[in-house]
């Protein structure tokens, strides 16, 4: 759910300056002008990395005094005192002020460097830069405002270049997993998109992989705790954050994981992504579309294989919100009958699913309409029939036709996979009169399907399915033929050819005509048991 913030304004606040336009004390003492001078670097040299701003020339112990932080100092030390604890305290002064850096010419005044100073800037963390020779400071005032200015003007261009193209795909209604991967791309940096709860919306890791999303929430909630929640942050671990928010309304933040510099700043563009995203909410209207969306892309991910490893995969899941170590895991499908007014939407399903005792996903199925879900509780879990029955009357609310269907346990993702296409396998069965009232069909009944499931991707078996098969196949598709149907209902129902007939939706005489063609086009005695199965295998398999 969204957080109403009690912010006095309704705007998202926005950091200001230029950030990673500005360069760096390190890339000023890189320039040719200031290279001239035989530069050296002898204190606080942890801090290279600070941005400078602007540059100040002064040669007085008050210069502090006309600085409002981030400049660099030059400076030829003219009108320095000799005394150790005055320069202490004009370094003091400047690193309060926060100063970029300090640069001193010496072959003035000063021939040596002060050791008070060298002490002074080390245990304050202020970079000071020897020259030994002299320079034009006025040359080096102009380079330095040079590059500045065409940065930030190189900075400005970009960022109009992005608010065009997020505010674009805001109005085109761009999905929340588009625009990410578009901010991504744009920072060459894996970004996510969480909700309130930490659980990820929406991710793209770019070369680093899903296996970057291992215990998301913990670690998303223990680096968020040291102030990366304020705009435009970057925390410890070098995430960068920003709010997505909009009229007072907070539905979650945007995180780029440590990647480089951008021109038009990292916290910035994330901000133009985090406009668009909160644009879309609003349209959007539901709370909890976001989630949804990303719970049908993970399930579709998984099972068309989209994805680069099993660690990869599983931590996504568990960065959802969906556990997957030391789990029992089930795939549940799910279809309403005309009674039931239709597909059921996902927060009829998600709402019932609390019965079962643990979270769960949901996306609609590919086929025939409802939902498929992935179920994760307690290894100890005991998920009776019961239990099943409680959450199809619940879900039914009176209605009938209501079909649930359970795949078999599962200990990883791969097995999930199985258990899902079990449960669709289920649905898609003739075996079961389902007409009326609430039905539930579970995998652990049906032995054969729960053994072709465990080697679906068996080669062999698909070779098996395909000589058992090809004559039928070849027929159908040459006459536009139902004779794979009509089989599929005569093993469902080994034994009773009324009902098989009845789920073939045929007359009994034109069934049997059906069956003798096969037993013609096989040459296979259908009566025989080992046969039957032999088929049905192959029925499966190829389903």
């Amino acid at each position: 759910m969204p957080e109403r913030r009690s912010s006095p304004t309704d705007a998202t606040d926005r950091p200001g300056g230029f950030g990673a336009s500005l360069p760096t004390v390190l890339d000023i003492v890189r320039l040719p002008v200031l290279q001239a001078g035989d530069p050296e670097i002898v204190a606080g040299t942890g801090a290279l990395d600070r941005a400078v701003r602007w540059v100040h020339v002064s040669d007085n112990l008050d210069a502090a005094d006309l600085l409002d932080g981030g400049e660099l100092l030059l400076s030829t030390g003219a009108g320095w005192s000799d005394d150790a604890a005055e320069l202490t305290a004009f370094v003091e002064r400047l690193g309060r002020v926060g100063v970029a850096g300090l640069v001193l010419e010496l072959g003035g005044r000063l021939d040596a460097v002060p050791t008070a100073l060298v002490e002074a800037c080390d245990e304050a963390g202020l970079p000071l830069i020897v020259l030994r020779r002299i320079v034009k400071f006025v040359a080096v005032t102009e380079a330095v405002h040079s590059r500045i200015i065409l940065e930030q003007a190189d900075a400005l261009r970009e960022r109009d270049r992005l608010h065009e193209l997020f505010i674009g795909l805001s109005l085109r209604g761009s999905t929340a997993e588009y625009i990410v991967e578009q901010l991504a791309r744009v920072l060459r940096a894996p970004v996510v998109l969480e909700d309130l709860n930490h659980r990820v919306v929406a991710a793209e890791m770019l070369d680093a992989g899903d296996e970057a999303l291992a215990d998301w929430e913990s670690t998303s909630r223990t680096l968020h705790r040291d102030g990366s929640r304020q705009p435009g942050a970057t925390n410890a671990a070098g995430w960068d954050t920003v709010a997505v928010e909009a009229r007072g309304i907070r539905w979650g933040s945007l995180i780029a994981l440590p990647g480089e510099p951008h021109t038009a700043g990292r916290s910035q563009v994330m901000e133009q992504a985090a406009v668009a995203l909160a644009i879309g909410r609003l349209a959007e209207g539901d709370a909890d579309e976001w989630t949804r969306l990303g719970n049908e892309q993970l399930l579709a991910d998984l099972l068309g294989a989209r994805y680069s490893s099993d660690a990869g995969i599983a931590a996504r899941f568990e960065a959802a919100g969906l556990p997957v170590r030391g789990r029992a895991l089930v795939g549940i499908a799910v279809h309403p009958g005309e009674g039931n007014g239709g597909t059921h939407g996902p927060v009829d399903v998600l709402a019932a699913a609390g019965l079962l005792g643990g979270p769960v996903i949901a996306a609609p199925r590919a086929e025939g309409g409802g939902q498929v879900l992935a179920l994760s509780v307690p290894p100890e879990a005991r998920l009776t029939d019961a239990v099943f029955d409680e959450f199809a009357r619940r879900l039914a609310r009176g209605g009938s036709g209501l079909v649930i269907a359970v795949g078999a346990v599962a200990r990883d993702l791969s097995g999930l996979i199985a258990s899902i296409e079990e449960a669709q396998e289920l649905l898609r069965s003739p075996r079961e009169e389902r007409a009326r009232g609430v039905t539930v069909l579970r995998a652990e009944n049906r032995p054969l399907l729960r053994l072709v499931a465990a080697f679906a991707g068996d080669p062999r078996l698909q070779a098996h399915s395909e000589q058992m098969l090809r004559p039928l196949i070849e027929y159908d598709l040459e006459v536009d033929g139902d004779l794979l149907a009509v089989l599929l209902a005569y093993v469902s129902h080994p034994g009773n050819r009324t009902k098989a007939a009845a789920a073939s939706h045929l007359s009994r005489s034109v069934f049997y005509q059906r069956i003798a063609l096969i037993e013609d086009l096989l040459d296979v005695d259908l009566d025989d048991g080992e046969t039957v199965s032999a088929l049905h295998a192959a029925l499966l398999a190829r389903r």
